[in-house]
C-alpha cells in the first residue's frame, strides 16, 4: 500500500484514535511538519502523513508505543523515512533508543513535545497560535512545572539533530501553526 492520501490518513487516525485531544495533537504535529518540509527539501505530503499518524497506536498500546504502529507501517509498505521518524520520536521510551538520522525524524522529535507546550499555553491564554509570543513559549519550556508531562529533553535533542536553536524552532511553530485552529 503506497503512502496514504491526506484523507486516507485522516480516516486511519479516526479509526485508531478515539480521544479528541490525541486527534487534535496529531493534526497539530502534522501541520507543523508540513510547514517544515520545504525548509529541508522534504516532501510535504510525507511529512504531513508522518505527523498525523505518529501516535496512531498510543491510545491502544501506550506501554509499547510505537511498536504496533511500526509493524503496521512496515506491513503497509510505508516509506522507510516515515517508519524511522516514528521510531525515533520514541527515543528514550518503551525501550526505544534510535536517534534521528533524517531531518524528518529530527523535526518530529523536536515538534511532538513542543506542540504539547503550545496546546497547554493556549488553554491558559486563548490566543491564536500565530499570535503567541516566542518569549512566552520559551519561558514555559524552561518551567518544568508547566505542562509537566512534556519531555523537554526530546525537544532539545530534536532541535540539535535538526540543526536549529530552540528559539528558532519556537518561532517556526508559531508561523507554521498561524492558521491552525
Amino acid at each position: 500500500m503506497p503512502l496514504p492520501t491526506k484523507d486516507e490518513a485522516r480516516r486511519l487516525l479516526e479509526q485508531h484514535v478515539g480521544d479528541d485531544y490525541q486527534r487534535y495533537h496529531a493534526r497539530m504535529v502534522a501541520a507543523a511538519l508540513e510547514g517544515y518540509a520545504p525548509l529541508f527539501q522534504g516532501d510535504p505530503h510525507l511529512w504531513f502523513v508522518t505527523g498525523l499518524l505518529h501516535d496512531i497506536d498510543f491510545e491502544q498500546h501506550p506501554d509499547t508505543h510505537p511498536r504496533e504502529s511500526l509493524r503496521w507501517f512496515t506491513d503497509w509498505c510505508y516509506p522507510e523515512e516515515l517508519v524511522h521518524a516514528v521510531e525515533a520520536h520514541a527515543y528514550g521510551y518503551n525501550g526505544f533508543s534510535t536517534l534521528p538520522r533524517t531531518k524528518l525524524a529530527a523535526a518530529l522529535l523536536a515538534t511532538d513535545e513542543l506542540c504539547g507546550i503550545f496546546y497547554a499555553y493556549r488553554k491558559l491564554n486563548p490566543v491564536p497560535y500565530g499570535a503567541m509570543k516566542a518569549s512566552s513559549i520559551k519561558k514555559k519550556v524552561k518551567e518544568p512545572a508547566f505542562a509537566a508531562k512534556v519531555d523537554r529533553a526530546t525537544i532539545y535533542t530534536g532541535c540539535e539533530h535538526l540543526g536549529i536553536t530552540v528559539d528558532d524552532h519556537i518561532a517556526n511553530l508559531i508561523r507554521f501553526l498561524a492558521t491552525f485552529a
